[in-house]
């Protein structure tokens, strides 16, 4: 359990980030996402792009990270997972002004997110297959 949350933290920390960046590109990230959540994100980030918006994103810390649910449906192992975390994100128009967040403001996030691996697949990596916050 201890290692799960380990790597689901590190997977949470890189696709907030990743989604929360300048680029509006999904980079870092792609792997740990499912086809779906995906195409999910990428579809807002090109909409942010044509909008000509950029985010900026300091990722602070996560605070708690708790395993709500196990769930295993004959070999795929799905684990719902309770987020608090702290960060300072805003996203900026094409004149650099600010359209939401705060630059200087932390702000809490609650996050609850569910991994999914294959039991039977020689691949360690778990996937973010869905997101109900």
């Amino acid at each position: 359990q201890q290692e799960f949350l380990k790597g689901a933290k590190i997977a949470y920390e890189t696709i907030i980030t990743d989604f929360g960046d300048s680029d509006n590109k999904l980079i870092a990230s792609k792997t740990l996402l499912s086809k779906k959540i995906f195409d999910q994100f990428n579809e807002a980030l090109q909409d942010r792009g044509k909008r000509g918006h950029q985010a900026e994103i300091t990722f602070i810390g996560i605070n708690s990270a708790n395993i709500k649910e196990y769930k295993k449906i004959d070999k795929i192992l799905n684990v719902t997972v309770e987020f608090i975390a702290e960060v300072i994100t805003c996203i900026r128009d094409k004149e650099k002004k600010i359209v939401s967040g705060n630059s200087e403001k932390i702000k809490k996030i609650y996050d609850t997110w569910v991994f999914s691996r294959d039991t039977n697949s020689k691949n360690p990596n778990w996937q973010l297959i869905d997101t109900l916050s």
